[in-house]
C-alpha cells in the first residue's frame, strides 16, 4: 500500500500530511492540524480588537500543534480608515444602483458590527494585523494580495515560515527578492482573488521559478488525487480552501450551503462585485444583478467594500437565499453535502494512497 508521506516542508512544519487548508473558522483550524493537516487561518475579515482573543483560543485548542495565518494586504488604499468619509464620497448613481438591488431583493440594512459594516482596508489596519500576529504562536504568516517587506522581515526574525500566495512568475520572483520562504501557486480555478493562470499551467512555472524554494499548488484542489497531481508536479503539498465550507466546523449558513452543493464548476465567476478587484465568488442573483446592462462598473478596492458592505453583511445575517454568496473557486464540484473535516481529510488521504498506488502501477 502506497503511503502519503509528509514533504520536507511538512517536517520543517512539524506536519503529517501535504495537506494545506485556508479558512476564516477557527474551528476549521483546529480539526485540520488534529487530524494531520496544516490549518491557515484567513484574518482579512476580523474586527482588529477581537483578534488575540481568536488567537489565542486556536493556539489554546491546538496544544502545541502548529498553524499559520492569511493577511490579505492589497496595494493603493488608504493610510488611515474612515468609513464614514469613503461612503459620503461615493458616486451616487453606484449608491442608488445598490439601494434597487436592496430594495428588489427585499435586504434590509444589517443588525450586528462586522468587518464590514465596520472597518476599511488601510495601511493602519494592516499595522495593526501585523503586530497582532506577530506576538501569536502562528508557526507560518502567508500573505495575499500584496506583500509587506518589513512583515516579512520581522516575521522570519520571529521565526515564522514566510508564504505567499502568487498567481504568476513575476509575483513569485518579486516574494523571492522580499525573502518569502514558500510560494503558494494559485491558479485561476481558485475562490478569492486570483489571477487568468490556471493551475495545471501556473505550477510548474511557479516550481521552476522558485529555484527549489518549496510550492504548494493552490486553486480548483478538492481531491487527494489533485493533490498528489501538485507532487507530481514538483510542489511539497495542496493548498484547498472551498472544500472545507461543506464542513460543518466551517459553520456555512444553511442556504450557502445549498448553493454551494447545487453549484457547479462553471457556477463560479469572476467578479469585481464583491471587493473591487477580481474575485471568484459562488454566483447569486445579486452577482448576477452587476452584470446587467444598467449596472455600473465596480468601485476599486476598498470602495466597493463601503459600497456593498452593509448588504454582504445583511445576506449573512439573515441567511438570505435570494442573494447570499460567498468567495468559492472551481473545486466546488467536490462539495455534495455537509461533512466534517475528519471525514474529509480521511477520504483525501486515501484518495491520495490510492492515485500514488495507481501511479506506482504504471511505473511498474
Amino acid at each position: 500500500m502506497a503511503h502519503l508521506r509528509p514533504t520536507p516542508l511538512c517536517e520543517r512544519l512539524g506536519v503529517r500530511y501535504p495537506i494545506f487548508g485556508f479558512s476564516h473558522s477557527p474551528d476549521v483550524i483546529v480539526e485540520l492540524a488534529r487530524a494531520g493537516g496544516f490549518g491557515v487561518l484567513g484574518l482579512a475579515r476580523e474586527m482588529p480588537d477581537d483578534v488575540p482573543q481568536i488567537l489565542a483560543d486556536v493556539e489554546a485548542r491546538l496544544q502545541g500543534r502548529p498553524y499559520g495565518v492569511d493577511l490579505m494586504l492589497p496595494q493603493n488604499v488608504p493610510q488611515q480608515g474612515d468609513l464614514a468619509a469613503l461612503r459620503a464620497s461615493l458616486p451616487a448613481g453606484h449608491v442608488e444602483f445598490v439601494q434597487t438591488l436592496r430594495n428588489r431583493f427585499d435586504l434590509p440594512p444589517s443588525v450586528k458590527p462586522s468587518f464590514f459594516t465596520t472597518q476599511v482596508r488601510s495601511e493602519a489596519l494592516f499595522e495593526r494585523q501585523a503586530e497582532l500576529v506577530l506576538a501569536s504562536r502562528a508557526t507560518m504568516v502567508a500573505t495575499a494580495i500584496g506583500i509587506r517587506p518589513e512583515l516579512i522581515t520581522r516575521a522570519k526574525a520571529a521565526g515564522k515560515v514566510t508564504a505567499s500566495l502568487v498567481g504568476s512568475v513575476r509575483h513569485a520572483r518579486k516574494a523571492m527578492a522580499l525573502g518569502v520562504e514558500v510560494l503558494v501557486a494559485q491558479g485561476y480555478d481558485a475562490g478569492g482573488h486570483t489571477g487568468p493562470v490556471g493551475t495545471m499551467s501556473l505550477l510548474p512555472q511557479i516550481v521552476e521559478a522558485a529555484e527549489g524554494l518549496p510550492v504548494l499548488g493552490a486553486g480548483g484542489v478538492a481531491t487527494g488525487g489533485q493533490v498528489v497531481a501538485c507532487l507530481a508536479m514538483g510542489a511539497q503539498g495542496g493548498w484547498l480552501g472551498t472544500l472545507w465550507m461543506a464542513a460543518k466546523e466551517s459553520h456555512t449558513p444553511p442556504n450557502l450551503l445549498r448553493r454551494l452543493v447545487d453549484g457547479r464548476s462553471e457556477d463560479t465567476v469572476i467578479t469585481r462585485a464583491h471587493s473591487g478587484k477580481p474575485c471568484r465568488v459562488i454566483r447569486s442573483p445579486w452577482i448576477d444583478a452587476w452584470s446587467d446592462e444598467q449596472a455600473p462598473e465596480p468601485l476599486g478596492m476598498p470602495a466597493q467594500q463601503a459600497l456593498t458592505g452593509d448588504a454582504f453583511a445583511s445576506m449573512f445575517e439573515r441567511d438570505d437565499a435570494a442573494t447570499i454568496y460567498e468567495a468559492a473557486g472551481q473545486s466546488v464540484f467536490r462539495i455534495r453535502g455537509e461533512t466534517s473535516i475528519h471525514d474529509q481529510m480521511q477520504r483525501l488521504v486515501a484518495e491520495a494512497e490510492a492515485a500514488l498506488a495507481g501511479l506506482a502501477g504504471f511505473a511498474a
